[in-house]
């Protein structure tokens, strides 16, 4: 039964990987990327609402007395 001849195969190997490295280098040159988003600059007014500044209790639903 003959030997299989395995003194090529670093080569092939080296040269797949390189191969591989340079289609993925080509692909990823030809890609187009978006321009990061930039933050949109509003006028933020401050509302003057009557609960900011004191305590208020919410009630639940089940704690009240049932209406009839």
């Amino acid at each position: 039964m003959p030997q299989l001849n395995t003194t090529v195969w670093p080569t092939i190997i080296m040269s797949m990987l390189l191969a591989l490295f340079l289609l993925m280098q080509l692909k990823t040159l030809n890609t187009h990327y978006h321009p990061p988003a930039s933050p949109k600059l509003t006028n933020i007014k401050p509302h003057n609402n009557p609960w900011e500044h004191k305590w208020t209790k919410i009630y639940s639903l089940h704690s009240l007395p049932p209406q009839f």
